[in-house]
């Protein structure tokens, strides 16, 4: 198979990953080619249609038209600079990234652990994402959603709420003149690329769509409703409904498996992720 790598409108990190996963392709027998529409298989980096991945949105349409295979490279969450995620055909829940029902060997190996759940927490944390990316497909304006949600919590609980913006899509004072409406400023973490801090202090739930605050909160041991894209949902809340009586369902099977959507450079270059996804490939 020809894998096209989109290397041009990747993120100022992505070089690194693009050049283990081309290492991979060849280790398969199989060949890379730099930024060309003639291929079997598309490698972009990230949904984010915006700055210099706004470009992948037409490779990503183009390829969906020709019915060709889209392998989204992008930033991991487990480690984020350490691990990165390779997902076939979308991100996050709507990725595929091989086998589930996986044994817990990689969450060791990663140093994965989940916190004992808690029901002890004073506040909920809404966290926010970015509106430009792929994830947020059919979702409205962001403004619009944090205001719905909103009014949707206040309906069943009068918790003081507290709201994390994403880095890049603040919503500056929308918390103004809302009852009970805290703003929690994302802080970059000193000497990474572009890391942020993540706190679970007393948040008694996290309310989050798709992205890793979702699944964080999880791992934290804070129950979470998430919509049906984000990885936490197979141990997640989504009735808003329930916010005072939330479900914690056990976690193992979920954490062995979520450990299996990331990996580290020299694993990349070793073909491991691409083995996994390689008979969807040739069979979808």
């Amino acid at each position: 198979m020809k894998f096209s790598l989109w290397r041009d409108f990747g993120a100022l990190n992505s070089k690194p990953v693009f050049d283990a996963f081309e290492a991979g392709v060849k280790s398969l027998g199989h060949t890379a080619v730099k930024n060309s529409h003639d291929a079997d298989v598309h490698v972009i980096w990230s949904v984010l249609w915006h700055g210099r991945m706004q470009q992948n949105q037409k490779i990503w349409h183009s390829a969906k038209a020709a019915n060709k295979p889209v392998i989204v490279l992008e930033v991991g969450g487990i480690k984020r600079g350490t691990t990165w995620k390779v997902g076939l055909n979308g991100i996050n829940r709507d990725a595929y990234f091989g086998p589930v029902g996986n044994s817990s060997d990689r969450s060791v190996l990663l140093g994965l652990q989940i916190t004992p759940q808690k029901a002890d927490g004073e506040f909920i944390l809404i966290a926010g994402q970015h509106e430009r990316s792929l994830q947020w497909q059919g979702q409205p304006r962001m403004s619009k959603w944090f205001l719905k949600t909103y009014d949707e919590i206040r309906k069943y609980t009068d918790r003081t709420i507290v709201f994390r913006p994403h880095p890049r899509c603040r919503l500056e004072h929308i918390e103004r003149g809302l009852r009970h409406v805290y703003r929690q400023e994302p802080r970059k973490l000193s000497g990474t690329y572009d890391d942020y801090d993540m706190k679970f202090d007393n948040i008694w739930a996290t309310v989050n769509w798709s992205s890793n605050p979702g699944i964080h909160s999880i791992l934290q041991g804070v129950p979470a409703f998430v919509g049906p894209s984000s990885l936490a949902y197979d141990v997640a809340n989504t009735d808003l409904a329930d916010i005072e009586n939330p479900v914690m369902p056990d976690r193992q099977q979920w954490l062995n498996d979520y450990a299996w959507t990331e990996f580290t450079l020299k694993e990349i270059a070793s073909a491991l992720p691409l083995s996994r996804i390689i008979n969807r490939l040739t069979h979808d």
